[in-house]
C-alpha cells in the first residue's frame, strides 16, 4: 500500500501542477495542494503519510544540499556593502517584528525566537523564477534580490543549530545557548575542514574514471554521508547537507554536481511539499480562513515596507525597490523545512504549524500576481513625482549627441569608443559606484532610472541623434523605448536585448534596431567557423547581413521575403572572390589582360593586381602580367576554377 500511495500522489500532482503553471502559480503550490486534497485531512485517499514523510525528509536534505551548491561567498561579496547591509537589515528588522508580535500574542520566548527566524525567509525558488520569467535576473533588481536570498539562506545555519536547544522543556539560558553554539561551530568547522580535503579529491577520482553513473552515486554519497556525519555529532541532517553543498560550491565540479542532483532534488522535494500539505486539511482552512488570510496579508505588507525602506537608498529607484520588495514578500520554502524540523520539539502552540503552512501557500500564490501591478505602480509614481537623483545641470548643452541607457559592459565599451573618437554622449546608470567612478574621470553620467521621463529629459533625449538602450531588464527596456520615441520622433533607437522573443514588442514601440544576444552569439560563432575554413570575408559579411535582415528571420525559422535558401546560396556563389599567385610556369606571364580574355572565357573579372605589395585596382586592359603578381578575381566557383586553368595554375594554389 505504501508504494500505491506514492504513485497516487505523484499521479495526482501532475494535473494539479499543470493547472497551477497555466494560471501563473508556482509549482510548489501545486504540490502543497496535492497533499491537502489527497491527505488524511482532505479526501482521505492517502491515510498513511509515514512513507511520504520519510521520502520528504530526503527531499529536504537534497534541497538544502542544492541551496548550498548555489551559494557563493565570492559572488555575495561582489554585490557591494550596501546590498549586504540591506539584507542583514531585513533579517534583523523582520526578525524583531516577528518576535515582538509573537510575544504580544502570548508565545513563549523560545517559540517567538523560532517564529522570527521562520518569517524572515523568502522563497528562493519562487523569487528567482519570477525575475527569470520577466527577463530581470541580470538586472539590478534581480542581482539585489539574489544577494538578499543568499544571506537569508545562510542564516538558516544558526537556527537549525538552535532548534534542539530551544525545544528543551526545562528551558535554557543565554550562556547555554552560547556554549552550545560554540560547540556546534567547532564541529561545523571540523566537518568543513575535513570535507574540503576529502570531498574534492573523491569527486576528482570519480570524474577521472569517466563513468557518469559512478560520479552521480559519489555525489549522492557525499550529500547523505555528510548529513549522517553531522547528525552523529549532535547536529541535524539538514545542516550536514547544507555544509556539503557549501564545500562543493567553489569546486571545479559544482556545475556538474548540480546538474546530476537536480532531477533527484526535484522528485524528492515534490514529495516533501506534498507531505507538508498532507497535514493541512479543508476543515482547518475553512475554520481558520480569516487568520490565514490576515496572516498572509500582514506578513507580505510587513516585508514589503521593510524592503522599501532598506532598498530605496540602495537602488535609487522606487520602481526597482518596489519590484524587489514584492518579489521577496512571500514565505520561503526554507521556512517550511524549519517548521518540519521544529515539529517534534513542541515549540509551536496547537494549530500554529498548520496556520504557517496555510500562510505560505497563500503568499506563494499571491506574490507572482502582485509583481506586475507593483512595476506599474512604480512607473506611475515616477511619472508623477520624478526620480532624478543626480543631474547634469553643470554640463554644457548638447545637440545631436548619443544617449546611452545602461552602464554595464556594453554601455561602458560604447562610451569609451565615443570618448576616444570625440563624439558627444550622455549616460544614465543605476549603479552608484560606477556613476561616481565615471564622473571622477569626467564622464557625462547621470544617476537615475532609464524608465523615468525626468531622467531622459535631463539627458536631453529630445535633441539626441542616437539612443542606445543596453540594460538587462526586458520590462524597463520596453518602457524606455516607448518614452524615448515619445520624446524624440527622429532619433535612431538601438536596443540590446537577451532573447529574440523581445524583439517584436520593442520594434512596435519604436526601436529602429534590436540586437538579441542569443542570435548575435550564433552569428559570431558561425562567422569564426567560416573564417577558420578560409571562406572569403565578403561571403561571410553577406551571410551575416542576410541573417540580420528582417529581424533574424532566417534563424527564427521563417521564410526570407522574396528569396528562399536556394536564392541565398546563389547570392553566396555569385559573390566569391579568390586570389591567384602568378608562378614561373603560369601561362599568363607576359600577356595583357586583353589577351587573357578571362571574362569572355570564364565569366570571371580581374578586379585588382598586387605587385610588389602595391595594389592596382581595375587595371587597364593593356596591363601586362608578370611573375609573382597576385591577381584578385571575382566570380562563381565554376568560373574561378576555369580561370585557374586558363592562367595555367593549380585550382588549389
Amino acid at each position: 500500500m505504501e508504494l500505491r500511495d506514492v504513485v497516487l500522489l505523484l499521479a495526482a500532482s501532475i494535473p494539479i501542477v499543470f493547472v497551477c503553471h497555466r494560471v501563473g502559480v508556482p509549482s510548489l503550490v501545486g504540490f502543497l495542494l496535492t497533499g491537502i486534497l489527497l491527505g488524511p485531512e482532505g479526501t482521505g485517499w492517502v491515510q498513511d503519510a509515514e512513507v511520504v514523510e520519510r521520502l520528504g525528509q530526503a527531499g529536504a536534505i537534497l534541497l538544502l544540499f542544492a541551496i548550498g551548491l548555489e551559494l557563493s561567498v565570492a559572488e555575495l561579496a561582489r554585490l557591494g556593502w550596501r546590498v549586504l547591509l540591506a539584507g542583514v537589515g531585513q533579517i534583523l528588522l523582520m526578525g524583531c517584528l516577528a518576535f515582538g508580535f509573537a510575544r504580544i500574542a502570548g508565545w513563549a520566548g523560545p517559540s517567538a525566537v523560532l517564529l522570527s527566524f521562520i518569517l524572515v525567509h523568502s522563497s528562493t525558488v519562487v523569487a528567482l523564477k519570477l525575475f527569470a520569467d520577466r527577463g530581470q535576473l541580470d538586472a539590478p533588481q534581480g542581482r539585489v534580490a539574489t544577494g538578499i536570498l543568499v544571506l537569508q539562506d545562510l542564516s538558516v545555519v544558526p537556527i537549525v543549530l538552535l532548534i534542539p536547544l530551544l525545544g528543551k522543556p526545562e528551558g535554557i539560558d543565554l550562556s547555554e545557548i552560547a556554549r552550545a553554539l560554540g560547540t556546534a561551530c567547532v564541529v561545523v568547522v571540523g566537518i568543513v575542514a575535513l570535507a574540503r580535503v576529502v570531498l574534492p579529491a573523491l569527486l576528482r577520482e570519480a570524474a577521472g574514471l569517466g563513468l557518469r553513473e559512478l560520479f552521480t552515486v559519489t555525489v549522492v554519497l557525499i550529500c547523505l554521508g555528510t548529513a549522517w556525519l553531522a547528525e552523529s555529532m549532535s547536529l541535524s541532517l539538514e545542516v550536514g547537507a547544507l555544509i556539503a553543498g557549501l564545500v562543493l560550491s567553489d569546486s571545479d565540479y559544482s556545475h556538474q554536481v548540480f546538474a546530476d542532483m537536480a532531477p533527484l532534488r526535484d522528485v524528492f522535494a515534490s514529495l516533501f511539499f506534498i507531505s507538508i500539505g498532507m497535514h493541512l486539511g479543508y476543515e482547518f482552512l475553512m475554520t481558520h480562513a480569516v487568520e490565514v488570510l490576515l496572516g498572509a496579508a500582514g506578513l507580505m505588507l510587513g516585508k514589503i515596507l521593510i524592503f522599501l525602506v532598506l532598498l530605496l537608498p540602495v537602488l535609487g529607484s522606487l520602481r526597482l525597490a518596489l519590484v524587489v520588495a514584492v518579489g521577496l514578500s512571500q514565505l520561503g520554502e526554507l521556512a517550511i523545512i524549519l517548521l518540519q524540523i521544529a515539529g517534534p520539539t513542541g515549540l509551536f502552540p496547537p494549530g500554529a504549524q498548520e496556520l504557517l503552512v496555510g500562510i505560505a501557500v497563500i503568499t506563494f500564490g499571491v506574490s507572482p500576481l502582485l509583481l506586475g501591478p507593483a512595476e506599474r505602480l512604480g512607473l506611475w509614481w515616477q511619472r508623477r513625482r520624478g526620480t532624478t537623483l543626480d543631474s547634469l545641470a553643470d554640463e554644457p548643452p548638447v545637440d545631436g549627441h548619443v544617449v546611452i541607457l545602461g552602464y554595464g559592459l556594453n554601455g561602458r565599451n560604447l562610451a569609451k569608443v565615443l570618448r576616444e573618437t570625440g563624439v558627444p554622449y550622455r549616460v544614465a546608470a543605476l549603479n552608484p559606484a560606477r556613476v561616481a567612478e565615471a564622473r571622477s574621470r569626467g564622464e557625462h553620467v547621470v544617476f537615475g532610472d532609464a524608465t523615468s521621463r525626468e531622467v531622459l529629459e535631463t539627458l536631453a533625449v529630445s535633441r539626441a541623434s542616437i539612443v542606445v538602450i543596453a540594460i538587462s531588464d526586458a520590462v524597463a527596456s520596453q518602457r524606455a523605448t516607448g518614452l524615448v520615441r515619445e520624446l524624440n520622433a527622429s532619433a535612431a533607437i538601438l536596443v540590446r536585448t537577451r532573447y529574440v522573443t523581445e524583439m517584436e514588442p520593442l520594434r512596435a514601440l519604436g526601436a529602429d534596431e534590436v540586437i538579441p544576444e542569443e542570435f548575435e552569439t550564433s552569428v559570431e560563432i558561425f562567422a569564426r567557423v567560416l573564417r577558420r575554413l578560409h571562406i572569403p570575408r565578403n561571403v561571410i559579411d553577406l551571410q551575416i547581413s542576410l541573417i540580420r535582415q528582417d529581424g533574424y528571420e532566417m534563424l527564427r525559422g521563417l521564410d526570407l521575403p522574396g528569396q528562399g535558401l536556394r536564392d541565398v546560396q546563389k547570392l553566396l556563389v555569385a559573390a566569391m572572390t579568390e586570389t591567384y599567385l602568378v608562378e614561373p610556369a603560369s601561362a599568363g606571364i607576359g600577356r595583357t589582360i586583353r589577351d587573357l580574355q578571362l571574362r569572355e572565357q570564364t565569366g570571371v573579372t580581374l578586379i585588382a593586381v598586387v605587385r610588389g605589395g602595391l595594389p592596382t585596382a581595375n587595371p587597364d586592359p593593356d596591363f601586362r602580367i608578370e611573375e609573382e603578381d597576385v591577381l584578385v578575381l571575382l566570380g562563381d566557383h565554376a568560373g574561378l576554377e576555369r580561370a585557374f586553368q586558363v592562367l595555367g595554375g593549380n585550382p588549389e594554389n
